[in-house]
């Protein structure tokens, strides 16, 4: 392990990352005592009481399995993202080629909750690195940014968890992260704004430069102002 880069799930159990506190989910110590189908069970039976709550006949044909697929879509799809045992796997490969430029994977769909309202978040993340002798499979950089996306999130969080994850991964400081989402915590309720997004970014190492951030920013955004 690249001690200089704990890993995220280190930095959960450890008091000793006060500075990475901020890149924390919030987690009880027991979350995991009980296993995904204990879960799916308790989650059924108390989205039906909500369901009941609220008025629902849930003899209808329509409504009587809504409680059952909404705690499946919740503990296996939605927030699966909690458990790290759904932490994908990642294999780095030398880079024999010597590659010494920028490397950019765009448009990267996200799909995330909102921890404020659990409503989706809904956008794409942009991530780019530097090699410092190792280079990693594009589709794992997918994989990554969906495991940190399934999950309640922030998007500032969401944004710096997975910096700090291909920082480790990478063994590098040279990784650029940029989010642009729509949260329908604004869109469909509240302010009902359906024109607004958010963008948040972490630039680190050479991608503080500002002629590196320019190169990236021109990668990314380049193909939409010509659309």
């Amino acid at each position: 392990m690249y001690s200089k880069y704990p890993s995220l799930v280190n930095i959960y159990e450890s008091d000793e990352h006060a500075s990475s506190a901020v890149l924390e989910t919030p987690l009880r110590k027991d979350a995991f005592k009980i296993d995904d189908d204990l879960k799916i069970e308790l989650i059924e039976k108390n989205f039906k009481e909500i369901m009941h709550i609220l008025g629902l006949d849930l003899n209808d044909d329509s409504l009587k399995d809504t409680p059952r697929r909404v705690a499946k879509m919740y503990v296996k799809e939605f927030f699966s993202g909690l458990n790290p045992e759904s932490k994908p796997s990642v294999t780095l490969f030398e880079n024999k080629y010597k590659f010494n430029q920028m490397v950019v994977e765009r448009d990267i769909t996200l799909y995330s909750t909102c921890e404020h309202h659990f409503v989706p978040i809904i956008g794409k993340a942009h991530v780019a690195y530097f090699s410092s002798g190792k280079v990693i499979g594009l589709s794992k950089l997918n994989r990554i940014v969906q495991y940190y996306a399934k999950r309640p999130q922030v998007q500032e969080r969401l944004t710096m968890q997975i910096a700090a994850e291909l920082k480790e991964l990478l063994q590098t400081e040279d990784i650029a992260v940029i989010i642009d989402a729509d949260h329908l915590c604004v869109s469909s309720r509240g302010i009902q704004d359906v024109n607004s997004s958010t963008f948040t970014s972490s630039f680190n190492g050479r991608f503080n430069n500002s002629e590196t951030k320019n190169e990236f920013f021109n990668y990314v955004f380049s193909r939409k102002a010509n659309s």
